[in-house]
């Protein structure tokens, strides 16, 4: 069904960065009649977009002189604004993202040796309430729009000048220099934002775009049971879910998602649901928090728990904020913790906490604007 432009959503500038390549060939029919024409604008759209980094479209030349200024009449290629950006010591990079409507997100770009990561947010805080999590202390605005969220992607590439690199990233450049994975762990619950983060997804993974592989996309969830299957069916990308806990009575207080669908559930439709294929595995999130579920006992109920299930365990030290009712567990108790995993043949890496001082690690991202109002 074509879309028509005289419709209120089109009463003004519509943002087409985000928007999938079948949504572009329905807006584009209303200025090329003939399919195959059509079809060929919308890539040749898409390349200056998704290969090139283009924002205007003066600057697309292949594409006809009156037809471009038909589509920058009506449409408008538009990021977040970055409101501000924070450099930790270790060269983690947050950026606080303003959006239309003033509503304020964090992205957190992470270089390592081996690869670098864009930690992304799917919706303006969160609905989930994880007491051990900052932006469980900022209820939800609302989702992201695909726009919104691609547009966090696109916004790190132009501010850190990487489309000259982006074809050559997994062969040449220094991977302080190129973004390797995108991993959904910034703000927000994105299974709670299905169609929007599935609609990103699919941009992000376009061969004729930003291609990234399914296997460098991570979907992190609380353990939102219903769609964790769907997700995996319909997008594809790897799959890591927060754990955190290996009884119910703990994992309600950590993870309050869990009164709805218990670790039985959870662990149930892991196994018998989710297909994973080839030497796919599934990522169990446990944030570390003394005195509360890092006991030698704990671990061994998460050996028992798993048994069965591909998977690797990340221990993720906890790391602090004001207000907060935790302690990070000792880095002995972390070791020791991981030795009985990885006794069981399970791969159980401790994460280093990264950006801690610009308050970009796990667990600490709000949005500044909110914390500043709250502290008023």
């Amino acid at each position: 069904m074509q879309i028509k432009l005289t419709s209120p959503t089109y009463s003004r500038k519509h943002n087409i960065l985000g928007l999938g390549k079948h949504e572009l060939l329905l807006l584009m029919t209303d200025f090329e009649t003939q399919p195959k024409k059509a079809s060929m604008r919308v890539n040749q759209v898409w390349s200056w977009i998704y290969c090139h980094g283009i924002r205007s479209f003066d600057n697309m030349t292949n594409i006809d002189k009156n037809l471009r200024a038909k589509l920058k009449n009506v449409f408008k290629i538009s990021l977040p604004n970055i409101e501000k950006k924070e450099v930790s010591n270790d060269g983690t990079i947050k950026y606080l993202f303003c959006l239309e409507d003033q509503s304020k997100i964090e992205t957190v770009f992470i270089p390592e040796e081996t690869r670098s990561t864009l930690c992304i947010s799917s919706q303006v805080g969160c609905t989930l309430s994880c007491s051990f999590c900052h932006t469980g202390t900022q209820k939800l605005v609302r989702n992201l729009s695909s726009q919104e969220i691609i547009g966090q992607v696109i916004a790190v590439y132009d501010d850190l000048d990487l489309w000259k690199k982006i074809k050559t990233e997994r062969t040449q450049s220094s991977f302080f220099e190129v973004i390797t994975n995108i991993v959904f762990m910034g703000m927000g619950e994105p299974l709670l934002n299905y169609e929007e983060v599935k609609n990103a997804c699919n941009v992000l993974m376009d061969s004729k775009g930003l291609d990234f592989s399914r296997r460098r996309i991570t979907l992190s969830t609380a353990g939102i049971v219903p769609k964790i299957k769907k997700s995996h069916d319909e997008i594809g990308c790897m799959i890591a879910v927060s754990l955190h806990a290996t009884e119910d009575k703990t994992r309600d207080l950590l993870v309050p998602i869990n009164k709805k669908w218990n670790l039985k559930q959870l662990i149930s439709s892991l196994k018998d649901d989710v297909k994973l294929r080839n030497s796919e595995r599934i990522t169990f999130e446990y944030v570390m928090l003394d005195g509360v579920n890092d006991t030698n006992e704990d671990a061994h109920r998460l050996v028992r728990l798993l048994k069965g299930l591909p998977s690797k365990i990340n221990l993720i030290p906890f790391n602090s904020w004001t207000g907060s009712q935790y302690r990070r567990s000792s880095m002995d108790r972390i070791k020791a913790f991981r030795d009985i995993i990885i006794k069981s043949r399970l791969p159980s890496p401790i994460r280093k906490p990264r950006g801690e001082d610009i308050m970009a690690a796990c667990g600490q991202l709000k949005s500044s604007s909110i914390k500043e109002k709250a502290s008023i």
